[in-house]
């Protein structure tokens, strides 16, 4: 009788055995396939690290062998005269060349369609010769500009140009373009609309909140800002002078007015200060 007891009991425990294992087994299985998926999912996560540093690396190499060859100037320039600075107000016509708009509002423009329109432009003047063009600029902020513009090129130019002097031959003034360049369309809507009706072609710098159905080749870019006006302006003048093969140089700062910038700025945080304080 013991012996069948010992025998029964080697049995049981033979069996609780087995079922520990079978209960084991998944397991086991489920810790080997766990450990399996996070080798495979660091395989896939160091590929993905490999290919995103190598895409960085080539998104590097590309703004440094690229840009100078695909940009007038250096983008850094081109930011630091915040050419690409707009309005709040974004027109239909404008729309197409706004990138984003920045927290406050302000709408920010793509700076290589500047840079594409702006050689267009640039391109568009150089078949007239320089007796054949008029430039007009009202904006304060332009006038050293338009001066440097017009010591460079022999271009006319004008600060205050008067309704009808291309379209009155009775007037003192009156001169006659084959082209007109305005800086805002809006503030120079006079030579604007006196070029439209003599049919004659319209260059324009145009920031985002203006209207651009009569002209005839759009540059977008900040056009209120004296920099950002000087820069535009040298680089029309100096594709201007190459495209035309006349020998003169000209310096980017000649077309900056440093010193009426720094009154610009000193009104503007001025104005913002009252509105902030209610005066």
């Amino acid at each position: 009788m013991p012996r069948k007891k010992t025998e029964k009991t080697e049995i049981e425990e033979d069996g609780e055995v087995k079922k520990e294992k079978q209960e084991k087994e998944p397991e086991k299985k489920s810790k080997e396939k766990k450990a399996k998926k996070d080798r495979s999912d660091e395989k896939k996560e160091k590929i993905k690290e490999e290919k995103t540093e190598e895409k960085e690396h080539s998104h590097k190499k590309d703004i440094v062998e690229k840009e100078p060859e695909t940009l007038l100037v250096p983008l850094e320039e081109y930011i630091k005269s915040g050419v690409h600075l707009g309005t709040r107000v974004i027109t239909p016509n404008m729309r197409e060349y706004v990138y984003r708009r920045k927290a406050d509002g302000v709408a920010i423009m793509n700076t290589k369609k500047i840079d594409e329109k702006v050689e267009k432009a640039a391109n568009f003047l150089s078949d007239y010769n320089p007796e054949d063009i008029f430039v007009s600029c009202k904006r304060d902020a332009g006038h050293k500009a338009l001066d440097a513009f017009e010591k460079a090129t022999n271009i006319k130019t004008s600060a205050k140009y008067m309704a009808g002097s291309i379209t009155n031959p009775a007037l003192d003034t009156f001169f006659e373009p084959k082209i007109v360049f305005v800086v805002d369309p809006w503030l120079d809507k006079n030579a604007l609309n006196d070029a439209v009706t003599i049919h004659i072609p319209v260059v324009a710098l145009c920031s985002t909140n203006n209207v651009t159905g009569n002209i005839d080749v759009v540059v977008p870019c900040n056009n209120k800002s004296a920099r950002s006006i000087g820069l535009m302006l040298y680089i029309v003048a100096k594709l201007y002078l190459e495209k035309r093969k006349i020998k003169h140089e000209i310096k980017a700062e000649d077309f900056y007015d440093v010193e009426f910038e720094k009154t610009e700025a000193n009104e503007t945080k001025r104005r913002i200060e009252r509105q902030r304080m209610g005066v």
